[in-house]
């Protein structure tokens, strides 16, 4: 059973829509701005709102993650906060969306949909150059380019561990799998926390006991019991997981033919796996391989979820060395 987790109130302004002016928060560029503010700044209640396109919420997987107050970044513990916070009415009805759609049988189409790769035909760099265009969606409390938080992981992992350039390449390549944004995908099947589909959410599932009632699954007895259509211990690569950027970009490496180390590819399909690598859930899936790699994706957690601050990396002086690790790993242009 899923443990209770404080819910929204409703407040009429349906899933997917931008908060009303009387929530507090007004869309300034590329983040969200207190209405107070606005106010002080000559705004005033009637000032002029642009909330994004229903595909462009903020994402739930950035939202509540690094705080970009250096100060308040020191305390981890306000780091993926769902019970409080201005954003958390429009973050609870992106997972609602999410986990009332993401089934087996639109996991399996959505492999079907870009599992051809022919979406696009673009080197890496230039992937990371598209992340900019997503920094309204995808992190609206941080008003630099997404492509930052991917050099930022980069550096952060390469101070840490400077003698493993796989794993600096990995802290470039995480986010890459949203491009699937500018492909038209909804934020509720690109962004947030992964899961298994197949078998009942587990207690650690954002939101997991007040998002699920109309998941169609969960009234199917193939797929709502604790291992649903799986074994025991069957192992995470026969686990159909949520449909989103890790999945699609665990596959592309695996279609263009990625030479990295199988910590890599554990990386990139799981690091949005909270339940697994932070809540402890889904353990009766897993392989002794699978539990090997745990501490793996656990240790690129620590940098993706803490180094984004105010302090941006230079992307020219980084470039050339990247582009050397892309050389060497995956280079050339590839199919997306």
């Amino acid at each position: 059973m899923c443990r209770p987790q404080q819910v929204p109130e409703a407040d009429g302004w349906g899933l997917g829509s931008a908060p009303p002016v009387g929530r507090g928060l007004l869309w300034e560029g590329r983040c969200l701005r207190p209405l107070e503010e606005e106010q002080e700044a000559g705004g005033g209640a009637g000032a002029d709102v642009r909330p994004p396109s229903p595909n462009q919420g903020p994402d739930p997987s950035l939202v509540y993650r690094p705080d970009v107050d250096p100060e308040a970044a020191k305390d981890k513990g306000s780091f993926r906060n769902y019970t409080s916070g201005p954003l958390l009415d429009r973050v609870f009805a992106t997972y609602k969306l999410m986990h009332t759609q993401q089934t087996v049988d639109f996991v399996r189409k959505k492999h079907t949909q870009f599992g051809g790769f022919s979406y696009k035909k673009m080197t890496v760099l230039e992937a990371v150059a598209m992340l900019d265009g997503l920094v309204d969606e995808s992190d609206p409390d941080v008003d630099f380019p997404n492509s930052f938080h991917a050099f930022q992981t980069a550096e952060g992992i390469r101070k840490a561990h400077p003698d493993k350039d796989w794993f600096h390449l990995v802290g470039l390549l995480h986010d890459l799998g949203k491009v699937l944004v500018l492909a038209g995908e909804p934020q509720w099947a690109v962004v947030g926390d992964t899961f298994p589909v197949g078998c009942r959410p587990q207690a650690s599932v954002v939101f997991c006991d007040s998002t699920f009632q109309d998941n169609p699954d969960l009234q199917d007895p193939r797929y709502s019991t604790e291992f649903g259509m799986y074994q025991p211990h069957c192992g995470l690569e026969n686990v159909l997981m949520s449909w989103g950027h890790d999945e699609y970009m665990y596959q592309m490496m695996k279609f263009n033919k990625f030479s990295l180390p199988p910590e890599a590819f554990y990386m990139i399909r799981f690091h949005s796996f909270y339940p697994w690598h932070t809540g402890g859930d889904y353990r009766q899936l897993c392989s002794e391989q699978d539990l090997a790699m745990l501490p793996w994706v656990q240790e690129f957690n620590k940098f993706d979820l803490y180094t984004k601050c105010p302090d941006l990396p230079d992307v020219d002086e980084l470039r050339p060395y990247y582009q050397g690790l892309i050389d060497k790993y995956c280079p050339g242009v590839l199919s997306w």
